[in-house]
Parts: structure tokens; C-alpha cells; sequence
């Protein structure tokens, strides 16, 4: 998925945005690892059979990306 699909298919909330402008800021986080936040968060959202991209899936989504980055 590229740049042009994650903006049509991974639209996220104001609350969602904050968080991962945070992620950003805070944990350094890279325009890749926003975009593989936002990709990861979608999947997220899909196996919870949610149309919209919550909070919640953005954290589990940093979550695991932090995860990434210390193992």
C-alpha cells in the first residue's frame, strides 16, 4: 500500500491523529514507521470489524511498533 492508498483507505480521527502526532514527536518516529503505524492500525481495525480507525487501534498499533524497534 502506498502513500496514495494509505490516505484513502487509512483516514483517522482527530483523537487518532494527536496520537500519532505524539509518536512522532515523542518516540521519534520516522514518516515510515507513521505510515506503517497507520497500515498496522487499519488491519487493527479490520479484524475488529470497525469501519473507522479509533484510538485504540492507533495505540495497539504503536504499540507493537515499539515493540519492533527493541527486538
Amino acid at each position: 500500500m502506498g502513500t496514495r492508498e494509505i490516505k484513502k483507505f487509512c483516514p483517522v480521527c482527530a483523537d487518532s491523529q494527536k496520537l500519532l502526532e505524539t509518536a512522532v514527536t515523542k518516540l521519534g518516529f520516522s514518516a515510515r514507521a507513521y505510515d506503517r503505524v497507520l497500515k498496522v492500525a487499519r488491519s487493527i481495525a479490520d479484524l475488529a470489524r470497525e469501519v473507522d480507525i479509533r484510538p485504540a487501534h492507533v495505540a495497539e498499533a504503536i504499540q507493537y511498533r515499539m515493540m519492533d524497534r527493541y527486538y
